[in-house]
Formats: structure tokens, C-alpha cells, sequence
């Protein structure tokens, strides 16, 4: 009889999502959803052609049931030991309401559903951005009901409805925020069954959307931004992958329920340094 491989599960196929999974999935079957099947297909022909077990799924994170049919599919292949979630919109090409509907709303489903079914000893990390940490500090209260409100009633919240949100990237700056809240209530939960989760937070990471942005509308901005951080450049999705293959493996046994900012040091220069806004302004 033929043993069952453990399961990977990537949520968002793009090229973080790859970058760790090809440190992390061999020897494993990965199912790879995405709201385009299309990107889940290319991503899993990909790693297929490089010796994966890769198969696609379309998924809708911002549907619970969408999310319930991907774990159903994946649980009839095998125990879903890894969970990695690297979905989510950008704020320049996307409307408040959605925004929170994917990356708040849709990322607390994951967390709490994968939850329920990780293997026992099993791990996650979820991608989330340094915006959560360039918006003005929440009281411990605001921060406890995005840890802690039933999932259902996230979007109810006062300091979420759209009367008090400014802008996309308003929404998306509580959005990345509510995230690194849901790991740290999430990881009590996982503990229970010897599980792990935690989130990574990466400043500008060169991707396709990435590139689009950088050499867009805002070419300017991004470049002052490079130039003004210590590390003086963008990151590459590796570099992602290497503190997401410590946070999945055992070298990373002791962590969970916890965020790692990636930048390059460009919100410790927003807040300390020459990105500072009052010195930005013109």
C-alpha cells in the first residue's frame, strides 16, 4: 500500500510562495490555489518541471467556503503538515473593501481554519508587510479585538468600518496589522497540537507586481525610499524564503505566534532616519 505524502498547502502563487516552497516541499505534495487558476497553474507547471509534486486549485480566500473546499481536497491526499499563506492585494490596485475582505478578513479565515486541521507538530507562516508597522500605535484594547474578535465579526468592528478608514492604504495598514495580531492568538490556539505559526512582514520585494509599481506612477517614491534605507536596495524573494525556511523547519522549534520585518531597515529609517516624513516634505 502506498504511503501518503504529508501536504503543502500554498495559498497566493506567486513568486514568494515559490521561493519557499522550493526550500520546503520536496518529498511532499504541494496543492498551490489562487483566485486565477491560471497563476496556480503556472506556478505548479514550474515546480512540476523542477521535480515537484505540485498540483493547482482555485481558491477565493475571501470565502470561507472556498477556503473549506481547498482543505477538503487537500485532506483526501494526505495530513496537511505546512501551511503557507502569501495572498493579498495591493493597495494601489485594489478598493478598501476588498483589501479587507482578502488580506484582513480572508487571511484570519486561513489562520483559524488551517488551525483546526494541521498535522500535529505541523507549521505556517503567513505573509503580512512592514505596513503594519508604519501606521501610528492602536491602544492595547484596538489591538486585543483584532487578536481576538470572533472571525466573523472582524468586519464589524468600529475602527474598521469605512466611515474611520482613510484610504487603501489605510485598509491595508489594518489590515497587515490585525494580521501579526491574529498569529499571536492563532499560535495559542495551534500550541494545543505542537503546531507553529507566524508571520513575515517584507518591505518592497522585487516580483512581477513589484516591478510594476516600482517603475510606475510612484517610480519616484521608491527610489527615494531605497536610497534613504540602510540596506539601499530592494529585496529579493529569497531572502524572504531563507527567514521563512527557519520559521517552518526545526531550526525554528522554538518560535511562534511571532512577525519578522524584513525591510532592509526602511522603517527603522521612517522612523529614526532620513525617511522620516518631516524631513520628506517639500
Amino acid at each position: 500500500m502506498e504511503t501518503k505524502k504529508d501536504i503543502i498547502v500554498l495559498t497566493g502563487a506567486g513568486q514568494l510562495g515559490m521561493a519557499i516552497l522550493r526550500r520546503m516541499a520536496y518529498g511532499n505534495k504541494i496543492f498551490v490555489a489562487d483566485w486565477k487558476l491560471e497563476n496556480a497553474q503556472a506556478i505548479s507547471k514550474t515546480l512540476v518541471e523542477a521535480g515537484f509534486d505540485a498540483v493547482p486549485f482555485k481558491t477565493d480566500i475571501s470565502s470561507r467556503a472556498s477556503i473549506l473546499e481547498l482543505i477538503a481536497a487537500a485532506q483526501k491526499e494526505g495530513e496537511i503538515a505546512m501551511f503557507i499563506n502569501a495572498a493579498g492585494l495591493s493597495p494601489s490596485q485594489s478598493t478598501k473593501e476588498h483589501i479587507f475582505a482578502v488580506d484582513l478578513y480572508g487571511t484570519a479565515v486561513l489562520l483559524e481554519e488551517f488551525g483546526k486541521v494541521i498535522k500535529p507538530g505541523g507549521t505556517a507562516v503567513t505573509i503580512s508587510s512592514q505596513s503594519g508597522y508604519r501606521m501610528p500605535a492602536l491602544t492595547a484594547e484596538e489591538d486585543r479585538l483584532l487578536a481576538t474578535t470572533p472571525t466573523e465579526e472582524l468586519l464589524g468592528l468600529e475602527m474598521l468600518k469605512p466611515e474611520n478608514i482613510k484610504d487603501t492604504l489605510h485598509a491595508y495598514q489594518m489590515s497587515k496589522r490585525c494580521n501579526g495580531k491574529r498569529v499571536m492568538a492563532e499560535a495559542v490556539k495551534w500550541g494545543e497540537k505542537g503546531a507553529r505559526v507566524n508571520s513575515i512582514s517584507p518591505g518592497i520585494i522585487i516580483t512581477p507586481l513589484a516591478m510594476d509599481e516600482i517603475n510606475g506612477l510612484h517610480a519616484e517614491f521608491y527610489r527615494n525610499m531605497f536610497a534613504k534605507s540602510p540596506a539601499g536596495r530592494p529585496g529579493m524573494a529569497d531572502e524572504v524564503a531563507n527567514v521563512a525556511e527557519l520559521l517552518l523547519s526545526e531550526k525554528g522549534a522554538f518560535i511562534t505566534g511571532s512577525d519578522f520585518l524584513i525591510d532592509g531597515g526602511a522603517t527603522a529609517s521612517y522612523f529614526y532616519g532620513p525617511l522620516q516624513p518631516e524631513k520628506n516634505k517639500k
